[in-house]
């Protein structure tokens, strides 16, 4: 997934160098390694340019643009924001291997370390959670084609895929996540891969 345009960061961020490589272009060779063959959902303008799927006007309708374009004889499907450059070949296993082990879903997830306060629309606090119960997600996100193609058939809306596949009743489960599979979300972000890229961090 590699259509977004970036409102937080200030410019598509899938674009920007890191080690003179584009951060889609280290996402999508790992993807590659790990996979049968990898579908890249991109702006309008390089999709064309570039060979891939048009993107939608959302992530999920970006992803269900990609999900037209991934053969119907494939039994496993992996959705993965080029956002996180870093995620490894052992992380596409895990959750893959989790799938083929009964799961309709698995997504790699770390634990939550900070407390997390749910609040009402005027800010104040509604409730604490117990963060033991609660885990923060990544991609890759790998799931059986058929429940990713149920749980997106009536073209709904979640900022992950697992969340969409859940809500249709199936399993989804959590393997360990990796620190080093951070998302770019803001030039901070990028500074810290970059250094990562120099061996610095």
């Amino acid at each position: 997934m590699a259509a977004g345009t970036g409102s937080r960061f200030g410019s598509p961020k899938q674009f920007s160098l890191i080690n003179e490589r584009r951060i889609v272009d280290w996402a999508v060779e790992t993807a590659r390694v790990s996979s049968d063959g990898v579908v890249v959902v991109l702006p309008a303008e390089q999709a064309v340019r570039e060979g891939g799927v048009i993107g939608g006007a959302t992530r999920s309708a970006s992803v269900r643009n990609g999900l037209a374009a991934v053969p119907n004889e494939a039994t496993i499907i992996c959705v993965h924001d080029a956002a996180r450059p870093f995620a490894s070949e052992f992380l596409f296993d895990e959750v893959i291997n989790a799938v083929c082990a009964g799961a309709d879903g698995a997504v790699p997830a770390l634990p939550v370390i900070d407390t997390i306060k749910v609040i009402d629309e005027n800010k104040n606090v509604v409730s604490t959670p117990n963060r033991r119960e609660l885990v923060a997600v990544q991609t890759p996100q790998a799931f059986r084609a058929r429940a990713l193609r149920v749980a997106h058939a009536k073209n709904p809306e979640g900022t992950d895929d697992a969340t969409l596949v859940e809500n249709n009743g199936f399993k989804v489960v959590v393997v360990d996540g990796d620190a080093l599979n951070r998302k770019i979300t803001t030039p901070d972000d990028l500074n810290w891969a970059r250094a990562v890229s120099r061996g610095e961090v």
